[in-house]
């Protein structure tokens, strides 16, 4: 099973749900920080594998990145939850996609080791969203 290929998402994607991931999923970057007894995150910076997996799962699409960071297109469309963070405001290149970048395998390896936790953060949103 590929972790960047076509998936198909949960919701639709729109602006309004766009917001509301990327609101929970810096909520949960926050969490996993003091988890970890790390300073707060001002923003989404280094939340890429995470953030794209999730937007992935959520609402469809494929991976797109390289070394520094990666992303999601949907439908055509480049989304990113991190497009204001720090650490992608200082990339030359922050949307260069380089497809062999993902069949590295210690890349593959860090995308599946996220994926447990990007699982629970999808069932918990989904479950945020039914209860409004």
């Amino acid at each position: 099973m590929s972790l960047i290929d076509h998936h198909e998402g949960l919701l639709v994607y729109d602006y309004a749900r766009f917001a509301q991931a990327k609101g929970f999923v810096f909520r949960m970057w926050c969490a996993l920080a003091e988890e970890r007894r790390l300073v707060p995150p001002e923003d989404l910076s280094g939340a890429c594998k995470y953030g794209s997996q999730f937007v992935r799962q959520i609402f469809g699409g494929v991976i797109e990145g390289h070394f520094e960071h990666q992303y999601n297109r949907i439908d055509g469309r480049l989304v990113d939850l991190g497009h204001d963070a720090r650490d992608v405001g200082r990339m030359c290149q922050p949307y260069l996609h380089e497809a062999d970048y993902f069949e590295i395998p210690e890349q593959q390896a860090r995308l599946k080791a996220c994926m447990p936790r990007v699982m629970r953060w999808t069932e918990a949103f989904m479950r945020e969203l039914e209860q409004r």
